[in-house]
C-alpha cells in the first residue's frame, strides 16, 4: 500500500473506534467524551468513506474492513439522530388553541420557561435582562452563576416575588425565578458537596401543582471530573424522584450531557420523562461560538401531562451556551399515559450500581 493508502486506512479505523469506544461501560472521561461529537463523527466518517473510495482501489482483506466501518459509524450515527428530525413521531404533542384566542392570556394552565447557562466569567448580563423583559417567562432557571450575576440581575426580582438564589464561584451557581408562587421547595446537593440542584413545587393559576427539578452536575472532563458516575448518579436519582410523582412534573437544566446518550436515555425510562425535542429537532446549545462544536447539552423533560406550545433556542447572550425558551400547557389526556418511557433489561440495577458506586467515591 502506498502511504496515502496507509494514512485512509489509519484514518478510517480511528474515526470508526471512537465513533462506538463510547458503548463500552467505562465512566472515565477519556471514553464519555466520546458520547458528546457524533454529529461531528458523522461527517469525519463520510469524510473517511469519501477518501476512501475515490484515493484508494484495494479491497482485499483486510482493508475493506476501512469503508466497512466508516459505513456502520454512519449508520449508527444516523440512528441516533433518527428521533431528532422531523420524520420520528413527537414525544410531547403540541397543544391547539381555537382561532382569535389569546392563549397565554386566556389559559391558566400555561407555563413559559427560560433557562440559560450564562458562563460564569460572562460580562454581558445586559442581554440575558433583555431576553427575560422580552419574552416574561414565568419562571427563569440560571446556571454558572456567582454574586455577581445575583447583583446584576436584581431587576428581575420587581417581576418574580418567589426565588431559590444560591450563587457560586466554582461555576456551578444557580439562580432561580419565578411568578408562580411556591408550596415547597428545597436547595440540595445530592451528590457532591458543591454542586446544588433544586426541588420546587410550584402552583400554576390554575391550582394544579407543578413538581420542577432544576440541576447542573458536573461533566466528565480532563478539567472537571475525571469520570461520569457523580453526573449519572445525580440524574438517576432526580429521574426516581420524578417517577414517584402523580402530578405534572419539569427537569430542566444543563445535564453536561447529550440527548443521545445512554445515560440520558435511561434518565428517560427511569423519570417517565419525555423529550420535547424529539420529532422536532437537536435544538444544540453548545458551543454557541463554533457551529462545528456543537451538541444539545441544555434539556427541558416533561411528564405526560403538557403539551407544547413553544420550543426554541434564544439568540447567544454571550455566554458558551444558548438559552431555551420552553412553553408547556397543562393539559392532561389518559390515552398518553401509555406512551411514558420505562425502564428496560438491567435498567433498575444498572441505575443501583451508579448511584452505591457514587457514594462509595473511588
Amino acid at each position: 500500500m502506498t502511504t496515502t493508502e496507509w494514512g485512509w486506512l489509519l484514518y478510517c479505523l480511528l474515526i470508526t473506534t471512537i465513533s462506538f469506544i463510547h458503548l463500552l461501560r467505562i465512566d472515565y472521561w477519556w471514553v464519555r467524551i466520546w458520547d458528546f461529537p457524533h454529529t461531528q463523527l458523522a461527517a469525519l466518517a463520510a469524510i473517511g468513506l469519501s477518501g476512501w473510495l475515490f484515493f484508494v482501489h484495494d479491497y482485499r482483506w483486510p482493508h475493506w474492513l476501512a469503508p466497512a466501518g466508516v459505513t456502520a459509524a454512519m449508520l449508527y450515527q444516523a440512528w441516533l439522530f433518527w428521533p431528532y428530525t422531523p420524520f420520528h413521531r413527537r414525544q410531547v404533542i403540541r397543544q391547539r388553541y381555537p382561532k382569535g384566542s389569546q392563549p397565554v392570556k386566556d389559559d391558566p394552565n400555561s407555563l413559559l420557561l427560560m433557562t440559560a447557562n450564562v458562563l460564569m466569567t460572562n460580562t454581558q448580563c445586559p442581554k440575558v435582562l433583555a431576553l427575560a423583559r422580552e419574552h416574561k417567562p414565568d419562571l427563569i432557571m440560571l446556571l454558572e452563576t456567582n454574586e455577581t450575576w445575583k447583583r446584576q440581575l436584581e431587576p428581575l426580582e420587581a417581576d418574580y416575588p418567589y426565588r431559590i438564589l444560591c450563587p457560586l464561584e466554582n461555576t456551578y451557581g444557580m439562580l432561580f425565578y419565578s411568578k408562580l408562587p411556591f408550596k415547597d421547595h428545597e436547595l440540595r446537593f445530592l451528590v457532591e458537596d458543591d454542586i446544588p440542584s433544586i426541588r420546587v413545587d410550584l402552583e400554576l393559576r390554575s391550582g394544579h401543582i407543578l413538581h420542577f427539578y432544576g440541576v447542573h452536575p458536573q461533566p466528565p472532563s480532563p478539567t472537571e471530573h475525571y469520570r461520569s458516575t457523580e453526573r449519572d448518579a445525580e440524574l438517576v436519582l432526580v429521574g426516581r424522584e420524578a417517577r414517584k410523582q402523580t402530578g405534572p412534573v419539569l427537569v430542566a437544566g444543563d445535564l453536561n450531557d447529550v440527548a443521545w446518550s445512554h445515560t440520558t436515555r435511561l434518565f428517560q425510562r427511569i423519570s417517565g420523562l419525555l423529550d420535547p425535542r424529539v420529532g422536532r429537532g437537536l435544538y444544540s446549545t453548545f458551543h454557541a461560538e463554533y457551529f462545528f462544536l456543537r451538541w444539545p447539552l441544555d434539556h427541558v423533560f416533561v411528564s405526560h401531562h403538557f403539551r407544547l406550545r413553544t420550543l426554541r433556542r434564544l439568540p447567544a447572550c454571550g455566554s458558551d451556551h444558548f438559552p431555551i425558551l420552553l412553553g408547556l400547557t397543562y393539559n392532561p389526556d389518559p390515552k398518553r399515559a401509555d406512551d411514558i418511557p420505562e425502564p428496560e433489561g438491567d435498567d433498575l440495577e444498572e441505575a443501583r450500581e451508579i448511584v452505591e458506586k457514587s457514594r462509595e467515591g473511588y
